[in-house]
C-alpha cells in the first residue's frame, strides 16, 4: 500500500503540475512589471514608451484626423516597435509622415506585399522606415524600424471619415484601445510554435489571429508617461451649436464666432477607451438636408444628406429576441451595462408582443423554449433571469445567431395570422470582440430572412466594425453605450426607433445621370431609414447642377418626397477620399455576397489613385541613409494596448487561453487510479 501511494503522489506530481501552470497562465503575471515577447519568443524588459496627439478639425459632415505617435527608445539598444491600434471603422486612412530629428519622410501607398518587402529591406539594411497596414476596417499596424537608443520616431497618420447625426445630434468618436477579440476555429497545423508578437496563433476561421491580438495590459503595467494621448476637436459644424458634450471625458470648450474648439478637461487622457464627443445645433437649426460638392482631378463629387420628418406613431405588434453577450471579455463594467440595458428593453414591450432572452458565451441558452407573450409572470421571470447572469467563457457569436434568428419565429400557442402580423426583430447587446467578423456578416445575410437586426455597442472600447456592419447587413440600425450613465438616451431612441421605420422603399434620383454615375453613387440601394437616422449619398460624375430628388413610403402607405439644389451645394474636401472608401467596401460586400475572392486588382487600383490604405495596400516611409550598423542587433517590442477601462484584470492579456479543465480532468483521472488500486489492495487482503 505504500508503494502504490508513492508511486501515485509522484505520477500526481509529475502529470498535474504542467497543467497547473498552464491553467494558471496570465493571471498571476497580470499585475506588477510588463515583460514583452521579443521576435524569438524571450522575455524582455519593456524599451518604448508611446506617447499619441489626436488633432480632428471637423468641417460640415467630413472630419479630418491628424494622429502623431511618438515611440521614444528607453534602452542603449536598437529598437523596432510593432503597434496594433484601433481607428474609426469607416475612417480613410490617406497619408503617412515619419519625422527623426528634423528629417521628415513622406510615405506612400504601395500594394501591401510590396510595402511590406520595402520595410523589411530598409529595416534590415539598417535604414530607419515606418510602415502602416490595415488588418480590418478599424484595426491596422504600425512597424517603426531602427529606433536609434535614447532617441524618438514619430510617425504621422491622416484619416478622414464622415460625422455621425442622428436623432438632431452630431457624434464623432476617436478609439484609443480595443477589447481583445475571440479567436474562434482550431489552431492551423503550420502556425509557429512561438509567439509572434500577439497572444493567439492562427486558427482555422481567423487565420491572421496573430495579427489582431496585441498584448493587453493594465495602465500601471507601462510606465507613467506612457500610453497617453493629447485630444483636440475643432468643430465648424457651419450652424450654431447649442451644446457639446462628451459621455466618456470631461471637456473644455472655446467658442470663435460658429467656430468650437475641445479638448479634455483634465489635459492629457489615459488610452483606456474611446474618446467620444458630441455636438448639437440651436433648437430649429437642426439640418433637414446638406449637400457639398468637391471638383477633384477633372471629376465632381456630391455628398448628400437627408433627414426625414418624424413619422406617425403606428405600432405593430413585435417578436423581439434578446441576445446577450455574456463572454469572458464582458466581465466587469460591461456585463453591468448589458444587463441594464436589457432590463430597459424589457420595459418596452407591450402586452401583444412576444419575446425571449438569450445569453451566449462558450454555448447560448434560451431562457424560453419558444417567444412567449409578455404578460407580468414571464417579464418578472425575464428581470430575474438577467439580474444573475455573470460574464465568462468564450464568444462563440455563430450559434446564438443562429438561435436568435430561428428561435424568433412563431411562439407557443400563437395563431398563423397573429405570427404573419409580427415585426420580428432581434437586438444584440455585445462587446463585438471577434476576429471572424466576415464570417458572421455571412451568416446573417443567410439567415436574416424577414428579421432585422439590431446592435447594442457595450462598453468603453466596443468593436464598431462589427456593431455598424452587423446592423447595416441585418437591415437594423445600431447604437452605442458607452457607461451607465449614458444608458438611457441612446437606448430609448434605438428602441423607439424599432417600433416602425420612418421610410421604406427609397428612391434617390441624380440629375441627369450617366449610366457610370449611377453605378457610382453609393449606397446604390438604401435600406429603410429609422427614426431620426439621416440618408447620406455620394456620387462620382454629377456636376452641381440640377436638382436632387429623394422619395419614399411613410407608415400607413404615404409617399414622401423631397427636392435638393445642388447649385446650392457647399464647398467640400475629401469627398473623393469618402466616395472611394464606399466604392471599395461595395466591391468586397459583392465579393462576400456572391462568397467569391474580392476584385483585388479592382481595389488596389482604387486605393493607389486616391492614396488610400486598404486591405490590399500600405502606406510606407524609408530613409534613404544607414543609421545602424550591420554588425549592431535590432530587437522588437511588441507595444501593447491598454485594457479597457471597466474590464475585469483577468482578460488582460489571455482572453482565450488554457483554463483548468485539464487540470480537472487531470485529478478526475488521479482519482479514479486511487480508487481501481485501493480496489486491487482489497481483493488482495480479502480473496
Amino acid at each position: 500500500m505504500e508503494g502504490v501511494s508513492l508511486w501515485m503522489a509522484m505520477l500526481l506530481v509529475l502529470f498535474v503540475q504542467p497543467l497547473y501552470a498552464e491553467a494558471n497562465t496570465g493571471r498571476e503575471d497580470t499585475a506588477g512589471a510588463l515583460h514583452f515577447v521579443d521576435g524569438k519568443g524571450q522575455w524582455q524588459e519593456p524599451a518604448l514608451v508611446l506617447g499619441s496627439d489626436f488633432d480632428v478639425r471637423v468641417s460640415g459632415l467630413i472630419a479630418d484626423s491628424k494622429l502623431v505617435r511618438t515611440f521614444q527608445n528607453t534602452s542603449d539598444q536598437w529598437r523596432e516597435g510593432v503597434f496594433v491600434f484601433p481607428l474609426p471603422e469607416q475612417a480613410s486612412v490617406y497619408g503617412l509622415t515619419m519625422k527623426v530629428g528634423e528629417r521628415t519622410i513622406v510615405g506612400k501607398v504601395q500594394p501591401r506585399e510590396e510595402a511590406k518587402k520595402t520595410y523589411e529591406k530598409a529595416r534590415d539594411s539598417g535604414r530607419q522606415a515606418a510602415t502602416v497596414e490595415q488588418q480590418r476596417p478599424n484595426l491596422f499596424t504600425t512597424r517603426v524600424a531602427n529606433i536609434p537608443p535614447g532617441a524618438q520616431v514619430s510617425v504621422e497618420l491622416n484619416y478622414q471619415q464622415l460625422v455621425g447625426y442622428r436623432d438632431g445630434v452630431f457624434e464623432l468618436s476617436v478609439p484609443t484601445t480595443l477589447t481583445p477579440r475571440y479567436m474562434p476555429g482550431e489552431p492551423l497545423a503550420d502556425a509557429p510554435q512561438q509567439w509572434q508578437g500577439g497572444w493567439a496563433v492562427p486558427t482555422t476561421e481567423v487565420l491572421d489571429a496573430d495579427a489582431i491580438s496585441p498584448f493587453t495590459v493594465d495602465v500601471a503595467d507601462v510606465p507613467e508617461e506612457s500610453h497617453r494621448a493629447s485630444v483636440q476637436f475643432t468643430i465648424d459644424a457651419g450652424l450654431p451649436l447649442a451644446r457639446v458634450s462628451s459621455p466618456s471625458h470631461e471637456v473644455a470648450t472655446q467658442q470663435d464666432g460658429q467656430v468650437m474648439t475641445v479638448q479634455p478637461q483634465t489635459g492629457d487622457i489615459v488610452m483606456d477607451r474611446d474618446f467620444v464627443l458630441r455636438w448639437q445645433p440651436l433648437a430649429g437649426q437642426e439640418p433637414a438636408a446638406a449637400v457639398f460638392h468637391q471638383r477633384w482631378e477633372g471629376e465632381d463629387y456630391l455628398l448628400a444628406m437627408v433627414v426625414p420628418g418624424r413619422a406617425g406613431k403606428t405600432r405593430l405588434p413585435r417578436a423581439l429576441t434578446f441576445v446577450i453577450d455574456t463572454s469572458g471579455s464582458m466581465a466587469g463594467e460591461p456585463i453591468r451595462q448589458a444587463r441594464k440595458a436589457l432590463q430597459q428593453g424589457l420595459e418596452t414591450l407591450a402586452p401583444g408582443d412576444r419575446f425571449n432572452v438569450i445569453q451566449f458565451n462558450s454555448q447560448p441558452h434560451a431562457l424560453f423554449m419558444q417567444p412567449v407573450i409578455a404578460n407580468a409572470n414571464n417579464l418578472a421571470r425575464a428581470r430575474q433571469y438577467v439580474s444573475k447572469l455573470e460574464a465568462g467563457g468564450g464568444t462563440e457569436m455563430a450559434p446564438a445567431l443562429t438561435m436568435a434568428l430561428q428561435h424568433s419565429g412563431k411562439g407557443v400557442d400563437e395563431a398563423p395570422e397573429d405570427e404573419l402580423s409580427r415585426v420580428r426583430q432581434v437586438v444584440f447587446m455585445t462587446d463585438g470582440a471577434v476576429g471572424n467578423e466576415s464570417a458572421l456578416f455571412s451568416q446573417i445575410r443567410r439567415q436574416l430572412d424577414d428579421h432585422r437586426l439590431f446592435t447594442v455597442a457595450i462598453g468603453s472600447a466596443p468593436n464598431m466594425y462589427f456593431m455598424r456592419e452587423a446592423a447595416r447587413w441585418g437591415r437594423g440600425s445600431y447604437t452605442a453605450v458607452k457607461d451607465l450613465a449614458d444608458i438611457s438616451g441612446p437606448l430609448a431612441r434605438l428602441f423607439s426607433a424599432m417600433e416602425a421605420p420612418v421610410l421604406t422603399d427609397i428612391q434617390v434620383s441624380w440629375p441627369n445621370p450617366s449610366a457610370a454615375a449611377l453605378d457610382d453613387s453609393f449606397p446604390l440601394r438604401p435600406g429603410d431609414l429609422f427614426q431620426g437616422e439621416p440618408l447620406v449619398q455620394v456620387v462620382r460624375g454629377v456636376p452641381a447642377t440640377g436638382e436632387l430628388n429623394v422619395s419614399g413610403t411613410l407608415p400607413g402607405g404615404a409617399i414622401w418626397q423631397r427636392s435638393l439644389d445642388l447649385q446650392q451645394a457647399a464647398s467640400g474636401t475629401g469627398l473623393h477620399r469618402y466616395w472611394a472608401r464606399e466604392k471599395i467596401n461595395s466591391v468586397l460586400d459583392e465579393a462576400r455576397v456572391q462568397a467569391q475572392e474580392p476584385d483585388k486588382a479592382a481595389v488596389t487600383k482604387l486605393a493607389v489613385e486616391h492614396n488610400l490604405m486598404s486591405p490590399y495596400t500600405s502606406f510606407v516611409a524609408v530613409d534613404t541613409t544607414p543609421v545602424r550598423a550591420s554588425d549592431s542587433s535590432l530587437l522588437k517590442d511588441n507595444v501593447p494596448t491598454l485594457r479597457p477601462a471597466g474590464t475585469q484584470p483577468g482578460m488582460a492579456r489571455y482572453p482565450q487561453t488554457a483554463t483548468s479543465a485539464p487540470l480537472l480532468i487531470a485529478l478526475g483521472l488521479v482519482g479514479l487510479m486511487f480508487s481501481a488500486a485501493i480496489v486491487l489492495l482489497q481483493r488482495r487482503a480479502y480473496p
